[in-house]
């Protein structure tokens, strides 16, 4: 009968335990300096090292060198106490499944008290200790708490929060890990190298995952793969039909089918996989653990590098295209639907149904049953616009041609037929406002070549006139043709608007507007919204709303807003810091940005009026071609909501009233001083003041 390779290939001592120095390292050092332990609890998952580490340290206990922390291995306890020796009388392996009672646990402590016939220590190794029930325990406490000098206990449990809490407190607590796939994978290659078997790099990866970090189940999975290798070994095909594990190549055409959006090729994978006879739920679990990956590879690119994906080179470059072409949110998206539906699988009578409503939900976002898997989607299909908009510029044109280069379209026949029209347009375009921009721009050779006279030498006569003169066209005699006057020129199209700064007579010089604020606006804008405004600033400072009642806008001039007043003493009390910083925040609730505010002194008939919104009409085209300001219509753009009043808010006094009162205020009366009579005091301020004079009677 053939040794198993767990078996075989058992360590021997600390130094072979695989992926365990985080324990082993500390009990050598234990060892070494002989601070020795009366009681040891070693925990972990299965097959991961406890009950060998356990053997190890009652080897290295009762070594003739020892205590040690490297066995001889030819003392008559080393080889004894070997992975494949007898056994000593002096280490006792209790396995507690089935010797967990209360008597057992009597007659374990009777047998403590006698000393070790030809060792060093008597060693109990209790191998599933949180089988022992309480009364077990119980029974132990008092010689696990004060043993002999010549008695050692050791505990192996996979679940620790079982063991009675008085026992776990009276020992050292070692827990053991599962074993990383790189030293898995070390460990492996070894023991395939020892036994000389041939076996394909792929294969690895699927015994480590099949293992699930076990030492002691991953060998048993290669052993299994051994037993049945051909001449040829372990292939892949063998390993993946062998261990019931999906192929990649399923999964990459799952993967690459999501990416793409491709129901066919989605449905069309679990068709293929459903008729290999492979098991739903074990497809998704493989699914899920690939998501995991390109999860990782999306956030880490160089994850297999550092050993955090294991697969592969070639199946690692794949799994890279594949993580690139999925966003972060539409992988987590996919790994929550399909861990939910790993939990919906269970017990289930139709998995590939679940199956196939698992791929529909990732089909479709808007298929979302709460709100956290709504907020998912929405990422999600904000993932797929990004990509269509990555993607888009490729199908496109790189260098459009330019539309000034491309051939004006020939004008229709029944425009030249309307030419009996044209004496009316024509005195409005007189021959000096001719320029050579329209006629570049159109391919007309024979319009710069025309000449002035006929051949015969008489006078050359526009085909205006000659329709004029004669209304039926004359088609044996074609003309250039003229561009007509319902096309606007191009300088109308390049030429900026004025803003309105008054009423400025038409065909009158007109200095250039002030640049438009920050976002387009200008002094029309701000009249529009002057009620708001008001309604704004009267929320933080009613004086400065009623200084702003009669005051107008006069311009806008980049990010500074002149309001011009009427009244000179009102002028200079808006122009105080404060007032100023009241409109500006007001402008900055409304449009945004930073805004200045500056006051001056001007007369209302120069300043344009404050009253409901009136829009800005195009100006028409002269026969020079000059371009006027825009003109006020009585038709409102926007009805506005009429302005408060503001009778309710007394107009402040003067400023040169207002100190005067605030002087008379702060000085005290004599009162040394002779009363004056009221009667006389009124009758003398109405004279100086008004000019009047007693009536006499």
């Amino acid at each position: 009968m053939a040794l198993a390779l767990y078996r075989k290939y058992r360590p021997a001592t600390f130094a072979e335990v695989v992926g365990q120095e985080h324990v082993t390292v500390p009990l050598r050092t234990a060892l070494a300096a002989g601070r020795v332990n009366h009681a040891y609890l070693f925990s972990g998952p299965r097959g991961c090292g406890k009950t060998s580490s356990a053997r190890i340290l009652a080897r290295s206990l009762n070594c003739e060198q020892g205590p040690t922390d490297e066995p001889c291995g030819v003392c008559n306890s080393c080889v004894q106490l070997a992975p494949n020796g007898p056994g000593s009388v002096d280490v006792t392996e209790l396995d507690a499944a089935s010797h967990g009672g209360v008597d057992d646990a009597r007659e374990l402590r009777d047998r403590a008290f006698y000393a070790p016939a030809g060792s060093r220590y008597r060693v109990f190794i209790v191998d599933e200790a949180h089988m022992v029930t309480t009364q077990g325990f119980n029974a132990l406490l008092k010689i696990v708490e004060e043993p002999p000098e010549h008695l050692v206990f050791i505990f192996a449990t996979t679940e620790p929060d079982k063991v009675l809490a008085t026992i776990r407190s009276r020992t050292h607590h070692y827990p053991f890990r599962l074993i990383p796939p790189g030293a898995m994978r070390d460990l492996l290659e070894r023991n395939c190298a020892a036994e000389g078997a041939v076996i394909e790099p792929a294969v690895f990866p699927l015994v480590i995952r099949a293992g699930g970090g076990s030492a002691r189940d991953t060998q048993s999975v290669l052993d299994q793969l051994l037993a049945g290798a051909g001449p040829e070994g372990v292939t892949y095909e063998r390993a993946v039909s062998l261990l019931g594990v999906t192929d990649s190549a399923l999964i990459d055409d799952m993967v690459d089918g999501l990416a793409a959006n491709d129901a066919a090729a989605v449905y069309a994978t679990v068709d293929r996989l459903v008729e290999a006879g492979h098991d739903p739920r074990r497809f998704a679990s493989d699914l899920l653990d690939r998501l995991r990956d390109l999860v990782l590879l999306r956030a880490v690119p160089e994850a297999g590098a550092r050993g955090l994906v294991n697969a592969p080179a070639d199946e690692l470059d794949s799994m890279t295209r594949q993580a690139a072409q999925l966003g972060p949110g539409t992988l987590s998206r996919y790994a929550e639907i399909v861990h939910t539906g790993l939990v919906e699988m269970r017990g289930a009578t139709a998995p590939r149904l679940l199956l196939e409503l698992l791929c529909a939900r990732m089909l479709l976002p808007g298929a979302v049953p709460t709100d956290a898997a709504a907020d998912s989607a929405v990422i999600q299909r904000l993932e797929a616009m990004e990509r269509r908009i990555t993607n888009a510029p490729a199908a496109q044109p790189t260098t459009p041609a330019p539309r000034a280069a491309a051939p004006e379209p020939a004008r229709p026949e029944p425009a030249r037929a309307a030419a009996p029209e044209a004496p009316r347009a024509e005195p409005a375009r007189p021959e000096p406002a001719r320029t050579a921009a329209p006629e570049a721009a159109r391919p007309e050779p024979a319009r710069a070549e025309a000449p002035r006279k006929n051949a015969d030498g008489s006078q050359y006569v526009r085909p205006s006139q000659r329709a004029a003169a004669q209304p039926t066209p004359q088609p044996e005699r074609p003309t250039p043709e003229r561009p007509t006057p319902e096309r606007p020129a191009p300088q109308r199209l390049a030429a900026p608007e004025p803003a309105p700064t008054g009423s400025t007579p038409t065909g009158s010089t007109q200095a250039p507007a002030a640049a438009p604020a920050p976002g387009g606006l200008d002094a029309a804008a701000v009249r529009r919204v002057w009620s708001e405004l008001l309604a704004t600033i009267r929320n933080t400072s009613k004086r400065t709303a009623a200084l702003l009642a009669t005051a107008t806008v006069q311009a806008v001039e980049g990010d500074t807003l002149v309001i011009a007043h009427a009244a000179a003493p009102l002028a200079r009390l808006l122009a105080e810091t404060s007032n100023t910083d009241a409109i500006a925040q007001a402008l900055v609730t409304l449009f945004g940005g930073t805004w200045k505010v500056r006051c001056i002194h001007a007369d209302p008939s120069s300043a344009p009026d404050t009253g409901a919104a009136q829009p800005r009409t195009q100006p028409k085209a002269t026969p020079e071609r000059t371009f006027e300001p825009p003109r006020r219509s009585s038709r409102p753009v926007e009805q506005l909501p009429p302005e408060p009043p503001a009778e309710d808010v007394p107009p402040p006094p003067e400023p040169e009233d207002e100190e005067e009162m605030l002087a008379q205020a702060a000085h005290k009366p004599d009162p040394d001083a002779p009363r004056q009579d009221p009667e006389a005091a009124m009758l003398k301020l109405l004279a100086e003041k008004l000019g009047a004079r007693p009536v006499e009677g």
